[in-house]
C-alpha cells in the first residue's frame, strides 16, 4: 500500500519504500548536525538496516491507520520528511511533524508540502484537527504553522525528550473549518 501526493511539477510526497532506505540514511547523515539540534531519533538510526526496520514499522502503521511517514522528494531527490501521527480517528484529529535537509530551506518546499498534507487530512482522512508542536527556539519550525493559519495555543511544558534534557513546546492547531485553501 503506497499513497503518492503531488506537490509541484518537481515535488511529490511518497510513502517509505525499502529501496529508499540508503537515500533516507544518507540524507539524515549529510544534515546529522542541522537536523540533531531539535530531533533526537536520530541517533536509533545507526545503519540503513535500521532505517530498514523503521520503513517496514512505518508502513506497518500506515496499513493499520496509525500514521503516515511521508518522504520529500525534489527532483527525484529525498530532501525532507513528513509524518502524520497518531491518526486519532474517534477524535478525529492528528499530528503533523516535518524536517528539511539544510540545502533546501528556504525554497518554499516545506510550505507547500504541508499544504497538501493538511489537505489531504482534511479531505481525504475526514479529519477535523492538526496539531503541530516545535521545540521552544526551533523558530523555523514554528514559523510554518504561524504562516498557515495555525492558531497558537500555548507551551506543553517539558513535552519533548531531546537526548538528555526535556523541552518545552510551543503547540499550534488548525481546523479543517479554518482551512482555506
Amino acid at each position: 500500500m503506497n499513497l503518492t501526493l503531488p506537490v509541484s511539477q518537481n515535488i511529490e510526497l511518497k510513502t517509505l519504500e525499502l529501496s529508499d532506505a540508503q537515500a533516507f540514511f544518507d540524507v539524515t547523515r549529510e544534515n546529522n548536525t542541522h537536523l540533531r539540534q531539535w530531533f533526537g531519533w536520530l541517533d536509533d538510526d545507526k545503519s540503513v538496516s535500521d532505517i530498514e526496520k523503521y520503513i517496514i514499522d512505518s508502513n506497518k502503521r500506515f496499513s493499520e491507520n496509525e500514521g503516515i511517514d511521508l518522504a520529500i522528494w525534489e527532483n527525484m531527490q529525498m530532501v525532507g520528511g513528513i509524518g502524520i501521527f497518531p491518526i486519532d480517528t474517534a477524535n478525529k484529529k492528528t499530528s503533523i511533524a516535518y524536517w528539511l535537509a539544510e540545502d533546501f530551506q528556504g525554497k518554499g518546499i516545506m510550505t507547500d508540502s504541508i499544504k497538501v498534507v493538511i489537505e489531504y487530512v482534511f479531505e481525504k482522512m475526514n479529519l477535523n484537527r492538526i496539531e503541530v508542536t516545535c521545540a521552544i527556539g526551533n523558530e523555523k519550525s514554528s514559523a510554518l504553522p504561524k504562516k498557515l493559519g495555525f492558531t497558537y495555543e500555548g507551551i506543553s511544558r517539558e513535552s519533548g525528550w531531546l537526548y538528555d534534557h526535556f523541552v518545552d513546546l510551543e503547540v499550534y492547531s488548525l481546523l479543517a473549518k479554518e482551512w482555506s485553501k
